[in-house]
């Protein structure tokens, strides 16, 4: 009903896109609401008294929003729609989060959970969900972290993209919570937030200013950004460099494709305009046999342990591309992105590259297979020019820590420019 005025914030919380519009469309829903005869169409009441208290809490006001929230509950319970009682608890569980109400969201949230688990199995995802973003909220990183795992399962399983990209980012969140909390030099739960919120920002900021769709512009028609990347690149660990020519294996780069391919057919999912899988036993097997650690560091001379994450990335579709964005510093002071498929037609004049903003320009990296590029993700723009007809590329990540791990924080780095 609000769904096209809500979107997730920064902190991964309904906020609105257009507030002046949410707020006429929520008006609209309550006095509709206000005009229903009392005691009858008892279910589009329900519905209207939820969707007020959806929109009154995307909008901030907390308090109204349980109000609207408790009258759709009871009315959930009174007609016996134990479904809807399920998803009403959930928002309930949201309107107290929202509001520092800790105790009483997490009483919502395990309630539902428990019901959906019993009655309704098709909603226990978003129960997962839900829970598992106010677990990591308080710091409890390690169950919050199973319960969202379990939640991208079961939406992997769903096949809905935007209930996966959803759950991504949030198991994208708990992870470099985690990472901070478990480095060598710990930041507390409330830094970590900090910085994947400077990492999302400064996505947001390039991306209004810049496009990899037009990106022969750079130098010569956004200044600004020019200047602004400069000071934020001249902190990178490494810079980007195109490896060709590795001699790696083949019979360990055919294993690794096969593998990249079955795991994207069969459990792929849609992030940020690509699709990603988990890698598995054969990237491992290839990473520790060509010794990618050593790779990293004799092409950017900075020592790093065997990679700690890994993803198989695959564009598939013309005109699937990836924006310029930045990566969370739980990925890694420097990564690693290795070619292992590129089908391209012989006789196309361009072709989909791996592209970045750095300190000297725009870098265009064409990567055959066999072909990688190292960079420091957090701190440089990356990202791929759209795929023309005809054109299919599979990539294996990889993200390394230093093993002298100076101390990374966004309080440390550039603001975001204004």
């Amino acid at each position: 009903m609000l769904q096209r005025l809500i979107t997730q914030g920064e902190d991964l919380r309904m906020v609105p896109i257009d507030h002046d519009q949410l707020t006429t469309a929520v008006e609209t829903i309550r006095e509709e609401l206000q005009a229903l005869p009392e005691g009858e169409d008892v279910a589009r009441a329900r519905v209207l008294a939820r969707w007020t208290g959806i929109g009154l809490l995307s909008l901030g006001r907390h308090d109204d929003a349980r109000v609207f929230l408790r009258q759709a509950l009871d009315l959930a319970e009174a007609n016996g729609n134990s479904r809807a009682v399920i998803a009403t608890q959930l928002n309930l569980g949201d309107a107290y989060r929202y509001g520092g109400e800790a105790e009483n969201a997490d009483a919502f949230y395990r309630r539902a959970l428990d019901a959906a688990r019993g009655q309704h199995p098709e909603l226990v995802d978003f129960a997962l969900q839900h829970l598992g973003k106010h677990l990591m909220e308080q710091g409890s990183l390690a169950p919050a972290r199973a319960h969202l795992q379990e939640a991208l399962r079961l939406r992997t399983a769903k096949g809905d993209a935007g209930l996966i990209e959803s759950t991504q980012a949030a198991v994208d969140r708990v992870e470099l919570l985690i990472s901070h909390a478990s480095a060598d030099t710990p930041a507390s739960a409330e830094g970590a937030a900090e910085a994947a919120q400077w990492s999302r920002r400064w996505t947001s900021w390039l991306q209004s200013r810049t496009t990899v769709r037009a990106s022969a512009r750079w130098e010569e028609g956004f200044p600004a950004l020019r200047d602004a990347v400069r000071d934020l690149t001249a902190h990178e660990r490494v810079h980007p460099y195109h490896l060709r020519d590795q001699s790696f294996p083949v019979e360990l780069l055919a294993s690794m494709a096969e593998e990249a391919e079955t795991a994207l057919a069969t459990d792929g999912y849609l992030h940020n305009g690509k699709w990603n899988a988990a890698v598995g036993e054969a990237a491992n097997r290839f990473a520790g046999q060509v010794d990618l650690a050593a790779v990293v560091a004799r092409s950017t001379g900075l020592k790093v342990d065997q990679p700690h994450n890994g993803v198989y990335i695959a564009y598939l579709e013309e005109g699937q591309f990836l924006d310029f964005h930045l990566d969370e510093f739980g990925f890694g002071e420097a990564n690693l992105i290795l070619c292992l498929k590129h089908e391209r037609l012989t006789a196309a004049s361009a072709v989909s590259c791996t592209v970045f903003i750095n300190a000297d320009g725009y870098l265009e990296c064409d990567l055959a297979p066999g072909d990688c590029v190292v960079f420091d993700g957090a701190l440089t723009p990356h990202g791929r020019t759209p795929l023309g007809a005809g054109e299919r590329v599979i990539l294996a990540s990889f993200g390394f820590h230093a093993r002298d791990q100076a101390p990374r924080t966004a309080t440390q780095l550039p603001p975001i420019p204004r």
